[in-house]
């Protein structure tokens, strides 16, 4: 299965930018996009049809913000609508996908940078998202976790890591929480293959030239649980698909 994670900011913009385009060439069998910041009847969903993918939307019951959605050209067994969480459930944060005894999840983790309220929400949501990650590998041993984690890992994965110690997703208690996430059975697939530093999958907006200096954070993520450690094999950053102020990630990974 080839995976393709993708936080648009934002699909209607992503497509006046040429994303139905990017998806003629066939980047994925499986598609997850997050912060769609629409409903599936705001779009022209008939041109991602006609590419041959289906697709599940969740969005957020605020207009014109959050949600996520998946476009995929492998029938999905099952398909689960959030996590029964309703704060964010309300804000369309979760979408869930069963393929045979594997479960895709794609996640939009809430971002804690315009104030101390979403900050505490963001900490309230990661461990309660933790707890929920737990009891579900009891149920599917075969777990895979992309989205947009809104927290950059490791110094490696931010470029400024000193100028932003005290910065929304690089804070000390959010890199805690990659810690344990890691430590309970899950695999970084990107580092699993890549060691090499700047590489990065978000540009802050606020500057115009950072992107073309590669001043960005490693906030995307395609991450898996153990049992598919061994069965990795591709993983990527596409940081020259440009529809957003983020990147797709990519992960190739043996279902079989």
């Amino acid at each position: 299965m080839r995976i393709i994670s993708y936080n648009v900011n934002g699909i209607r913009s992503a497509i006046n930018k040429g994303l139905i385009d990017w998806l003629k060439t066939d980047p994925a069998d499986v598609i997850c996009l997050q912060e769609i910041k629409a409903a599936k009847d705001n779009i022209d969903f008939k041109a991602v049809n006609d590419l041959g993918y289906e697709d599940y939307w969740y969005s957020a019951e605020k207009k014109g913000y959050s949600g996520v959605a998946v476009f995929t050209r492998i029938k999905p067994d099952r398909v689960q609508y959030g996590n029964n969480n309703k704060v964010s459930d309300d804000e369309g944060r979760i979408i869930q996908l069963d393929f045979a005894d594997t479960r895709l999840i794609n996640a939009y983790f809430p971002s804690g940078t315009s104030g101390d309220l979403r900050q505490t929400f963001k900490y309230v949501w990661l461990n309660e998202f933790f707890i929920y990650l737990s009891e579900l590998k009891k149920q599917y041993s075969k777990l895979i976790l992309c989205g947009d984690y809104n927290i950059a890992h490791r110094d490696i994965d931010i470029h400024d890591p000193k100028g932003n110690k005290k910065s929304s997703g690089f804070l000390p208690e959010e890199r805690a929480w990659m810690d344990s996430f890691f430590s309970n059975g899950f695999v970084d697939t990107f580092r699993e293959l890549h060691s090499e530093p700047h590489q990065y999958s978000w540009w802050s907006q606020r500057f115009p030239t950072v992107r073309a200096q590669n001043k960005g954070w490693r906030i995307d993520y395609i991450n898996v649980t153990d049992p598919l450690k061994n069965k990795l094999i591709d993983a990527k950053i596409l940081a020259d698909v440009k529809h957003s102020d983020h990147c797709p990630v990519y992960l190739e990974v043996d279902l079989n």
